[in-house]
């Protein structure tokens, strides 16, 4: 078996990779009937030499790989024909976008199987990035807010090396009294707690957070129950939340009334409550001055998601009575941070993380026959068609 990495050719440019050169060496070890080869590449984080001091050779022709391997979408015309892919397609929730990507890559007879499709019998997923984009999500997110205050000032997290650099960024910061609200139990989730708590917040109860004030700076880790209610008034349920989530409203604006800043990591799933409106922010007891969203859905279900915004220009404002953009520093706007790629600003770090989870959870499938069947799951299309598990996209691609 043959696995190319290949370069990543969407712009943005992006620097992660799939699997580091370590772990390439590593894989070709413990399966030696497995090659490994890499395509040249001058932006990735990993240089060509360092996959060759590894004894990863390095080559512009792939077309001889059983499976090609990367990180974001591949542009139509660099796709090989009937091979096996592997990278975030951003197809499954049928985004518009790239429904003409799916299209070509059935036209061209490519098994299709997608980093966000890997999952074990639960459906929990096997491989992310969420971890990192939940550390520079809230990192981005108290920069924000000290650039909207005017009381800090932090260096972009592009500038720096290592989550280790970005931790040290945080001590002593002017953080008395602040209220942030945290949205998103999962990997992400995980990432912005580490970050709050480097930043000397300190975690307390939804219940205490809306009650209560604190000389310290605090934040409150809310789930789904915390801020959605059952309609007709009976006690909520998290499963019959997610199957059900049109019994359901929301229930976020008490805490939009006493946090100063709201970090998003939730999933958004079809049909589920927005937060609030873009009329509600226009009310004086509208607290939140920033709200990063690290989840970035374009509009639902935080509406002041106008755009995704990028790492070169991560913050934008919008008015609080237009719902319009505008500049974040005027006293009407409240500051967004809505970065959609998040894990590139710590290319190595998501890299190491990212390949780590793929030689532990993916690679074993390839030579086990499949066993736990997580390639069977992940594969969205085979022999020019979609596979059974995802002819909810025929419409989509038609």
């Amino acid at each position: 078996m043959r696995i190319g990495i290949i370069a990543e050719r969407k712009s943005p440019p992006d620097r992660r990779v799939a699997l580091t050169p370590e772990d390439c060496k590593k894989l070709m070890k413990t399966y030696p009937k497995l090659e490994i080869c890499v395509e040249p590449s001058a932006i990735r984080v990993f240089s060509d030499d360092a996959y060759l001091e590894q004894g990863i050779k390095v080559t512009k022709d792939l077309s001889d790989c059983d499976v090609l391997l990367g990180v974001k979408e591949v542009p139509e015309n660099h796709l090989i024909p009937h091979k096996k892919y592997i990278f975030f397609s951003h197809t499954i929730k049928q985004q518009p976008y790239n429904r003409n990507l799916l299209r070509k890559i059935i036209d061209l007879n490519i098994e299709l199987f997608d980093h966000e499709t890997f999952t074990d019998s639960n459906g929990i997923r096997l491989v992310a990035f969420g971890y990192y984009a939940g550390l520079v999500g809230a990192y981005n997110g108290l920069r924000t807010f000290g650039l909207k205050t005017q009381e800090f000032s932090l260096p972009k997290a592009s500038d720096l090396p290592d989550a280790a650099s970005l931790k040290a960024q945080l001590t002593d910061l002017p953080l008395k009294q602040t209220k942030v609200v945290v949205t998103g139990k999962g990997r992400v989730g995980a990432g912005v707690r580490e970050i709050l708590l480097a930043a000397g917040l300190t975690e307390v109860s939804a219940k205490s957070f809306l009650d209560e004030s604190f000389e310290k700076g605090v934040f409150a880790h809310i789930d789904v129950l915390k801020y959605n209610k059952r309609k007709d008034g009976k006690p909520g349920n998290k499963s019959e939340f997610y199957k059900n989530p049109e019994l359901y409203e929301a229930n976020f604006l008490r805490y939009a009334r006493v946090a100063d800043l709201y970090i998003a990591g939730h999933f958004y799933g079809s049909g589920a409550p927005v937060f609030f409106n873009l009329t509600d922010i226009k009310d004086k007891t509208f607290k939140l001055s920033v709200i990063a969203d690290i989840s970035c859905d374009i509009h639902i279900p935080i509406p002041t998601t106008l755009r995704a915004s990028t790492i070169a220009d991560p913050i934008y404002g919008v008015d609080r009575n237009s719902g319009k953009e505008t500049d974040f520093t005027n006293p009407d706007a409240i500051a967004v941070m809505a970065v959609d790629n998040l894990p590139c600003e710590l290319p190595k770090d998501a890299s190491e993380g990212f390949s780590k989870q793929f030689v532990e959870r993916i690679v074993p499938a390839f030579f086990d026959g499949d066993a736990d069947g997580i390639l069977e799951r992940a594969r969205i299309t085979q022999n020019g068609q979609l596979s059974p598990r995802y002819q909810y996209l025929k419409a989509y691609v038609s």
